[in-house]
């Protein structure tokens, strides 16, 4: 077998620090610093220098805090930030970084071109004209410039060393031709050596142009400090990035930094701002008619200041610097290594970080750049496309048009960058720990602020296409909600807001109206394993969505120890079951030794101070009759216990039952959960114009009426016609009316109406009466004519039976709830959902619910509130 070859790995000074210095000294230090301080004078060009390093110097220490919080792989500064603050910031980040990148490599491109194009000029060798033959060597340029990177990372650091050294001796080369005395034929272009009075003349503007402003000048500089992050785009190409992009990127901002000040200070004080270039404009010191510093160097210069026709100078000419130098094609050399270099950097950035986004699929129909070759997974599909969109800005071929646009987008970038390490900072973001000691929150705060006003100061118009793009592609992923989880900033927000509001609830005072004329503060539902009930989720769901809080309750019964994996393993799964059916509940479970002491746990547990629930619902229990004693004790338990609590009680009736447990396999594997299918019931589909009927017996605070409303405010359900049943007489409306506590006026502008009497004999007693003792007869005491000792001796050890007493002391509410089952079945048969309250001996509970409900087609939802007014109208 061959030998693995292990990747090419680089340290802080050729992986970061010279990459930085490269991508950062690019066309603007040759081409336009020197036309910038004609422009602005020194002071201003300082100023626009020092504004722009303050926005990345903020921004190198916040993307050295990113490169501290945790393991760095490759990606560059997207990988860094969406695995420290998420993939929502991450994003829009890197698609924009990406993006400024393939742009910057046709700016720089543009620039070599341009030099080449001037040469050609000179020696009036134009392959076209001026702008085509810029386009042509540019396309020309790109494409060697991406044959260098596909050949790999090994031999695009050599070239970058290369171009390193000759950009150096450029300099070098730059400040010598400085102090040596200027030749006639540089005078003649404005070159007279170190002057006090030109520096004085240069220290203040002069704007000249379309692009003679402040801001105009900005624009078209502030690229020229963009390259900070080329070493951490790199990031899986370096030994240490911990280290590394740190010290690099700091150390390439301070050196560039001292390179600009130096030369605007140096180029400022040597040249004056304009010249003619002609040898024959030479004159005596002192001449008459002569205008301009020139004349006192022995050049007038005036005829073509005048007509604003003059070649030469820092005002006109962009080769000032090569005109300056000791020997100008060494200058010439270090634009060609400043452009190259930095064109090939970015050519390199856009296509890495690309990469890695597509990799990670936050967007669509990008997956297929994502594919990486060879040792290094070089991204070649990436550098392809990059290379498109570099050759489409080419064709611009205008420097001063690319440079705006580039700026803008770097500045969302850096804003985008410094604004989410604040986010994190003041969220305590789970993900965010940066060992980085120099990096302030406030600080971040402070750059992503000035990046936001410059972009307004720029071009406006720019401006709002880079926040639109941004706010769609963060829209887009908050939207979409990608399956990772890498410790997301607007998670940690989300916390602390929930939080803050949560705590800020305990200081509202309670108020009929807080129930803003519906809204249940929170509905414990007592639904097992939540898969195992879908209407029972359903039913609840529909009527506290976006208005109150859900929370499914599992009891799980037997040993701690032996429950407790259980619980673990199947929590998260049922969570991502009610999440695939677009519930908006919690899922929580205890371990108890029996149904009703875990009941009891999660009814008085449940919740989070006035986050608590107030309404419990459950299912009925139809295996009632077949079902052990001690179940059915526990279950009627579980009523008394939550009214003892002060809750109100929804208990659910179906037809064909709840528990669907048969057909789901809910305790296999917790991932086949939320991929199982789901289970359709009569909650997720459209009621059409059906009725929701409400049978008002007696008033325990309004719950009975709230939960239909509620429920008719839903698209579904919106349709259905409220109905209210009051028993009594029609010709006694209002006596009926006023004998059942309803309200004097209907809420929520239901229609009311008055039943049949609910105190007459059902129509058919004995058959009715015989049933109810057939569903009783297991549960009877039988005791006859014993005496009371007997009884009670006999009840100690089966609490749930009944006596032939209780049976006939309640022979009248019996005949009660035969009659109110014969209405049920006159007046809502064909009814979507029946609403309904009443009170019942809890020893004959289960029979009297049986009786009351049997036969029924449509779900049946018996209510009874904690006495609590939850109406607006109690309070009026």
């Amino acid at each position: 077998r061959a030998p693995v070859l292990e990747p090419v790995r680089f340290g802080w000074v050729k992986g970061v620090m010279i990459r930085c210095m490269l991508n950062i000294w690019g066309v603007i230090l040759y081409l336009r610093l020197p036309w910038i301080t004609a422009q602005a004078g020194i002071a201003l060009t300082w100023l626009i220098i020092l504004m722009s390093v303050t926005v990345t110097t903020i921004t190198g220490l916040s993307i050295s805090a990113i490169s501290t919080n945790g393991k760095v792989k490759s990606g560059g500064t997207y990988f860094l930030i969406s695995r420290s603050l998420g993939p929502e910031l991450g994003g829009s980040i890197g698609l924009i970084f990406a993006f400024a990148n393939a742009v910057a490599v046709a700016m720089h491109t543009v620039g070599f071109a341009e030099t080449v194009r001037d040469l050609l000029q000179e020696h009036n060798s134009l392959i076209v004209d001026p702008t085509n033959d810029i386009r042509i060597i540019g396309v020309i340029t790109v494409t060697v410039l991406l044959g260098i990177s596909l050949a790999g990372m090994e031999w695009e650091a050599k070239a970058q060393i290369l171009f390193f050294l000759v950009i150096l001796v450029s300099f070098i080369n730059y400040l010598v031709g400085t102090v040596i005395p200027a030749t006639a034929e540089k005078q003649a272009k404005g070159f007279f050596s170190y002057r006090a009075d030109i520096f004085a003349q240069n220290f203040v503007p002069n704007w000249r142009g379309p692009e003679g402003s402040f801001f105009g000048l900005f624009s078209i500089f502030f690229p020229s400090a963009t390259g900070i992050l080329a070493g951490a785009n790199i990031s899986g190409d370096l030994k240490d990035p911990a280290v590394a992009i740190p010290k690099g990127t700091l150390m390439a901002i301070f050196w560039t930094t001292v390179s600009y000040l130096v030369l605007s200070a140096t180029i400022g004080a040597c040249v004056v701002r304009d010249a003619s270039g002609s040898l024959n404009d030479s004159v005596a010191v002192g001449s008459p008619g002569c205008e301009g510093l020139a004349c006192g160097f022995g050049w007038n210069f005036t005829a073509c200041a005048q007509r604003q026709s003059c070649r030469y100078g820092l005002s006109n000419y962009y080769q000032s610097m090569s005109m300056v130098s000791g020997f100008g094609p060494l200058i010439t050399a270090g634009i060609f290594g400043a452009t190259l270099s930095s064109a090939l950097a970015c050519l390199v950035s856009a296509p890495k970080v690309f990469q890695c986004l597509c990799r990670d699929q936050l967007y669509p129909l990008i997956g297929f750049f994502g594919k990486g070759y060879g040792r290094n997974s070089e991204p070649i599909r990436g550098y392809m496309l990059t290379y498109i969109i570099a050759v489409g800005f080419i064709l611009i071929a205008e420097l001063n048009a690319i440079a705006p646009i580039i700026s803008n987008f770097f500045l969302c970038s850096y804003a985008l960058i410094n604004f989410s390490c604040f986010h994190a900072s003041i969220t305590n973001s789970p993900g965010w720990r940066p060992s980085f000691r120099y990096y302030s929150k406030w600080a971040a705060l402070f750059g992503a602020t000035v990046s936001v006003v410059i972009m307004f100061l720029l071009p406006w118009w720019a401006a709002l296409i880079a926040f639109g793009i941004v706010i769609f592609l963060l829209g887009y992923v908050l939207y979409k909600k990608p399956d990772v989880n890498w410790g997301s900033s607007m998670q940690a927000s989300s916390y602390n807001m929930a939080l803050n509001y949560s705590v800020g609830l305990s200081e509202v005072d309670e108020h009929i109206k807080n129930y803003r004329q519906g809204q249940i503060s929170a509905c414990l539902v007592l639904t097992g394993p939540p898969n195992f009930r879908p209407a029972l989720v359903d039913f609840v769901g529909t009527f506290t969505k976006n208005l109150s809080l859900m929370l499914c309750g599992n009891v799980l019964i037997g040993p701690r120890k032996q429950k407790m994996p259980e619980s673990r393993l199947t929590a998260d799964g049922h969570t991502k079951w009610l999440m695939k059916r677009k519930i908006k509940a919690f899922y929580t479970d205890v371990v108890a030794e029996d149904l009703r002491s875990g009941v009891q746990m999660l009814i008085q547990a449940a919740g989070l101070g006035k986050m608590r629930p107030n309404i419990l619902a459950l299912g009925y229990k139809r295996n009632w009759r077949t079902a052990s004693p001690q179940s059915l004790e526990d279950y009627v338990g579980i009523l008394h216990d939550a009214f003892d609590f002060k809750y109100g009680v929804c208990l659910m009736r179906m037809k064909e039952g709840l528990n669907v447990s048969r057909v789901m396999q809910a305790h296999g594997d917790p991932a086949a959960l939320a991929s199982e299918q789901q289970a359709s019931t009569i909650f997720q589909s459209e009621q059409g114009k059906k009725t929701i009927d409400i049978y008002w017996l007696f008033d325990d605070g309004g719950l009975t009426l709230l939960i239909p409303y509620l429920l008719g405010r839903k698209k579904r359900w919106g349709k259905c016609k409220i109905r209210v049943f009051v028993g009594g007489q029609i010709n006694r409306m209002d006596e009926e009316r006023k004998a059942s506590c309803f309200p004097p006026e209907p809420p929520l502008g239901f229609a009311v109406n008055v039943g049949s009497d609910l105190t007459a004999l059902p129509c058919s007693p004995e058959n009715h009466i015989k049933r109810f003792d057939d569903l009783i007869a297991p549960f009877r005491l039988n005791d006859g004519c014993k005496d009371e000792a007997t009884v009670n001796e006999m009840r100690q050890g089966c609490p749930w039976k009944i006596s032939d007493e209780e049976v006939d002391k309640n022979r009248a509410k019996l005949h009660r709830q035969v009659r109110l089952n014969e209405i049920l079945l006159d007046y809502s048969r064909d009814a979507a959902l029946i609403a309904m309250k009443g009170r019942c001996p809890s020893s004959l509970y289960m029979a009297w619910l049986e009786t009351l409900s049997q036969d029924l087609r449509p779900p049946v939802i018996l209510t009874r509130g904690n006495q609590e007014n939850v109406l607006t109208f109690y309070c009026q």
